[in-house]
């Protein structure tokens, strides 16, 4: 092939003392230069009318729509998200390269994380982490409180002739239970509690979602939470956070509340109740009025 020909193919870099012939030439959209793959950049080839693809951009946006808030401003929908390239990705020419962790697309270049700098940036449509906690908490303690009340609801006030069958239920229920229920065997018989423990999948990943264990009447709720974290291989840092949002609690479902870490478990739960932990309900929170509308 002749030079004329190989010439005609790609396109010289118009950068001084470079003139490296490119196959894929590199377009300026502020000066409409033409450049390689090192001088591509504004900075690089120091650019005469840096930044005017962006104004040109920013106006056109605000004469066609009420532009929004995007975590990065791009020259064209299919353009790398690296703010420093202005390479256009899904294309032919360049194949695009998306982001799992910063929900981004990228070009060829910058497609590993530490090239987009990718431990700093926002996934995109994601979340503050603890408004998301904050909301499963208070989503979760309200069906706990209704499913507490619905409970209560529900246990038969019935005539004498019939509360006998519910006496000999609950007795029956309650030797399963017992049972069943895992726990300390030093505990003596006339201390122990036997419960119904769960993790709400709404604030929690447990590992083991439910179980029925027993404790004494004497442990505090602080130490009946640490165990039941255990037992159901919950992760409970709340002797290392100070954070409310990250700290678990343990809301009682027949009492509809929140119990206080020092109280000991023997003067509210009963045998054969149940009990929920929970993450991102603290004391402020738990309180705190429903949203409206």
């Amino acid at each position: 092939m002749a030079t004329s020909d190989v010439e005609a193919i790609g396109s010289h870099c118009q950068m001084q003392f470079c003139r490296q012939l490119d196959f894929l030439p590199f377009k300026c959209e502020s000066c409409k230069g033409t450049y390689c793959l090192d001088h591509r950049t504004e900075t690089a080839h120091s650019c005469p009318k840096a930044g005017e693809w962006a104004r040109r951009r920013a106006h056109a946006q605000q004469s066609y729509h009420t532009p929004t808030s995007k975590p990065n401003i791009l020259t064209h929908e299919q353009q790398c998200s690296d703010p420093s390239c202005k390479t256009l990705i899904n294309t032919p020419l360049a194949t695009g390269v998306h982001c799992e962790k910063c929900n981004r697309s990228y070009c060829l270049k910058h497609r590993l994380t530490y090239d987009h700098n990718c431990a700093n940036l926002t996934p995109i449509g994601a979340r503050p982490a603890g408004q998301t906690q904050r909301e499963k908490g208070f989503a979760a303690l309200e069906k706990l409180r209704a499913w507490g009340a619905s409970k209560k609801a529900s246990m038969p006030k019935a005539p004498q002739s019939k509360s006998k069958a519910t006496a000999a239920a609950q007795i029956k229920e309650a030797a399963n239970l017992k049972k069943t229920a895992k726990g300390d065997d030093k505990i003596p018989a006339e201390k122990r509690i036997y419960l119904f423990v769960e993790a709400s999948s709404d604030t929690i990943t447990a590992k083991i979602p439910k179980g029925t264990y027993f404790y004494n009447s004497d442990y505090t709720v602080g130490r009946i939470l640490d165990l039941a974290a255990k037992s159901l291989q919950v992760s409970n840092i709340n002797n290392r956070s100070e954070n409310e949002e990250d700290k678990l609690r343990v809301f009682h479902v027949e009492g509809g509340r929140l119990l206080e870490f020092s109280e000991k478990l023997g003067q509210t739960v009963q045998t054969g109740n149940t009990i929920v932990l929970l993450r991102g309900v603290g004391p402020g929170m738990a309180s705190a009025p429903k949203a409206t509308g």
